[in-house]
């Protein structure tokens, strides 16, 4: 099927509803050719969008991905490429976990060296930062999005209450508000998305990238029988998922979801974006691949999501619950 495009929350800009992240896989798993041929692969199919951070492979990611865009040579209107900002790659006292004024200004710069672009389209603050004022913040962003080397700028893992706060303060000054949040949403992870951020979708329009969808691999299936080798589990430095993947009631979870997955003949992957995917507040659900044909069988989720029927949905509910109302 043809790949469906929604607006980035009330913004009028059009995201692929399945888009492509570098996270884990470009610089570490992944190199320039092979970057290369999953984009174009993804491109070809209807993907627009490619996620990425300052942080991913300490810049390397930038690197290749930028490289990978001047190779494939693609007009700059058909395609949407962000970033994000919070940790550095540096170690300075003012450029390291922070959200300030100066870091900001001068990591956008960077991230544009890197890429080789004089823009990029999504700007994320990539987790909030409790010791700079949030004005701060929203101001240092309006004037990136100003400027022009930004063209939206949005949060990653913030709050309700912190994403409200920004909303507030640029509506109160008529400055650039944030547009979108990324945050993880899969069927392990769903309170914050279908519970915590309803009022900013109906009050502000809030838009989502959603990033892990498949819980790191877990909803894959891969981790039922251990940490297969060459897979995210074992790599170094990603010593602090593998207690995650190897949750036993999670993966007893996974177990019965195959069953649905084997009725419908997919993939478990196929069915966990699918389900992602179903949910009218995510514009986008990020996805990663380390080849052509990952790429490729994460994009058999669109074929799935036609076939997401009520009853079936109410089963995956069963399986992996929604998250209680909240008390009055």
């Amino acid at each position: 099927m043809e790949m469906p495009y929604r607006r980035l929350g009330r913004s009028g800009l059009k995201v692929s509803l399945l888009s492509l992240g570098s996270w884990v896989s470009f610089g570490t798993q992944v190199d320039e050719d092979r970057a290369l041929d999953c984009m174009t692969a993804a491109h070809e199919a209807g993907v627009n969008f490619f996620d990425n951070a300052e942080v991913y492979a300490g810049g390397e990611s930038e690197r290749i991905m930028g490289r990978a865009l001047a190779r494939a040579g693609w007009g700059r209107t058909s395609y949407v490429v962000s970033t994000k900002f919070f940790w550095g790659i540096d170690g300075g006292v003012n450029s390291s976990d922070t959200l300030n004024r100066k870091y900001l200004l001068q990591a956008i710069e960077g991230s544009l060296g890197r890429f080789g672009l004089d823009f990029v389209d999504l700007a994320f603050c990539h987790r909030a930062d409790p010791q700079t004022p949030i004005e701060e913040t929203v101001w240092a962003m309006h004037d990136i999005v100003s400027s022009g080397r930004a063209l939206y700028w949005g949060t990653s893992e913030w709050s309700a209450d912190e994403i409200r706060a920004a909303m507030e303060i640029a509506e109160r000054h008529h400055l650039h508000k944030p547009v979108m949040e990324q945050p993880q949403y899969n069927l392990l992870n769903r309170k914050k998305v279908e519970q915590d951020y309803l009022r900013l979708y109906q009050d502000w329009g809030l838009g989502l990238t959603t990033w892990s969808p498949l819980a790191s691999g877990l909803l894959t299936g891969k981790y039922l029988n251990g940490i297969p080798e060459g897979s995210r589990g074992s790599l170094q430095g990603y010593e602090w998922l593998r207690e995650m993947l190897l949750d036993r009631e999670a993966n007893q979870k996974v177990e019965r979801l195959k069953g649905l997955a084997d009725e419908l003949g997919c993939t478990l992957a196929q069915l966990a974006l699918a389900w992602c995917a179903h949910n009218p507040h995510v514009s986008t659900v990020i996805t990663g691949a380390t080849s052509v044909e990952q790429v490729r069988q994460n994009l058999g989720a669109l074929e799935v999501l036609e076939r997401l029927s009520p009853e079936l949905l109410a089963r995956i509910d069963e399986i992996f619950p929604a998250p209680p109302p909240p008390e009055d």
